[in-house]
């Protein structure tokens, strides 16, 4: 795109120096008039000096909002409706919140008529196609600009020399190299590169802010109640709660207990292998939790046809394809096995361990008057002879046929 095309852009803003240094970038090499916005997901940040900031960069158009319940409401819990992992153990805490800020820079820029949005993702990274998938696929005439993929400020020398010479504050700690970068939200933190970059090398366990190590976690066991609606949790040991206050909850008792770390290297869409550390506590009692319940309130075939689509949904979620047709009919199925997800999980919560030890349902499929190893009067077990004969019918005619 010509630079004089782009009238006014909306900027994902989070305050910091990088976005920092994007905007006074947008403002001298566009010329354009810049909208920024800041979004709460519950990274635990005042956010008042964004607004201080931007307000000192001359900007008059500046969207600071709360996303908290919705961030939890329509991403994180739909998302967990499905126990949704990817590559079998990540929990999708920086995937799933893109599509949200994604969809509101578009929303903000509808409102104030801005024809391009802006953002810090860098180019070898996942968030950079998270955030324009989403903006296409809501509003396929937008213009994005994408900073790291244009300018030549490659290093953080020159960040902080193009700080300095346009006069944008640099905090104390940006002179030195951080050990590792880090994105935060209310489902989760994760940690990548510098210092984490060699798979082989252990994180160091100062790093880590949600969870206390398993070896430092309470000697005693803890045991809490999750209740489950549709799927949905709605209460912790018998309170009800918001979604985002519930998620604040067990955020609490699973990092008291050590509860949600993992070390991962794992596949990135735009080709190459990453590690990554994460902490994501609430999240990993939620997911045991919600397995819980529906042990017995899902039908058999139900339940195991949900698990055969959870690995397509969880790539879609972590390529950025929340808003494609797929994910959507995806969701369709999924809350449809969900209308009899309801009732109470018990949980022991020990030394980085979330285990189910009870489950209760109204809507239980679980008989003890089938399962019993006591005398019954309503199975019948000389139909086992017939069932299995059936089932090994094509196993033997195979046998006889290959030798």
């Amino acid at each position: 795109m010509k630079k004089g095309d782009i009238k006014k852009v909306v900027l994902a803003y989070s305050g910091g120096l990088d976005t920092s240094i994007i905007l006074k970038w947008l403002q001298v090499e566009y010329g354009c008039e810049v909208v920024t916005f800041t979004a709460d997901i519950g990274q635990g940040e005042e956010l008042e000096p964004a607004r201080k900031k931007a307000e000192m960069l001359g900007i008059k158009d500046i969207f600071i909002e709360d996303l908290r319940e919705e961030f939890v409401r329509d991403f994180v819990f739909p998302m967990f409706r499905a126990n949704t992992q990817y590559e079998g153990v990540y929990l999708l805490g920086t995937s799933i919140a893109r599509p949200l800020i994604g969809k509101r820079l578009i929303e903000i820029a509808e409102a104030t008529g801005a024809d391009a949005i802006s953002h810090g993702a860098t180019g070898k990274g996942n968030d950079q196609v998270r955030f324009e998938l989403t903006a296409y696929a809501l509003k396929p005439d937008i213009k994005v600009i994408a900073p790291w993929r244009e300018w030549d400020l490659n290093s953080r020398t020159k960040l902080i020399e193009y700080a300095q010479q346009h006069q944008i504050p640099v905090p104390k700690d940006k002179h030195g190299e951080a050990p590792y970068s880090m994105d935060a939200n209310l489902m989760h933190i994760s940690y990548e590169g510098k210092a984490l970059e060699d798979p082989w090398q252990e994180a160091d366990d100062d790093m880590f802010r949600l969870t206390v190590s398993p070896e430092k976690a309470p000697n005693e066991p803890e045991y809490i109640t999750v209740d489950f609606e549709q799927g949905n949790a709605v209460a912790v040991n018998g309170e009800r709660l918001t979604p985002a206050a519930l998620l604040t909850k067990l955020n609490a008792l699973g990092g008291k207990h050590g509860i949600g770390r993992l070390d991962l290297v794992e596949n990135r869409f735009v080709g190459m292998k990453s590690r990554g550390v994460y902490e994501t506590p609430g999240g990993s009692i939620l997911l045991v939790a919600h397995r819980g319940i529906e042990s017995i309130t899902l039908d058999r075939e139900e339940a195991h046809l949900k698990d055969s689509v959870m690995p397509k949904y969880a790539e879609l979620i972590y390529n950025g394809f929340w808003f494609a047709p797929e994910r959507v009919a995806l969701q369709a199925l999924i809350d449809k096995t969900q209308e009899n997800v309801t009732g109470t999980v018990r949980l022991k919560l020990y030394k980085g361990v979330a285990s189910v030890v009870g489950r209760k349902s109204p809507k239980s499929l679980y008989r003890m008057d089938y399962v019993t190893f006591e005398e019954d009067s309503v199975y019948d077990q000389y139909d086992a002879n017939g069932f299995i004969r059936l089932n090994a019918l094509r196993l033997r005619l195979g046998k006889l046929a290959r030798g």
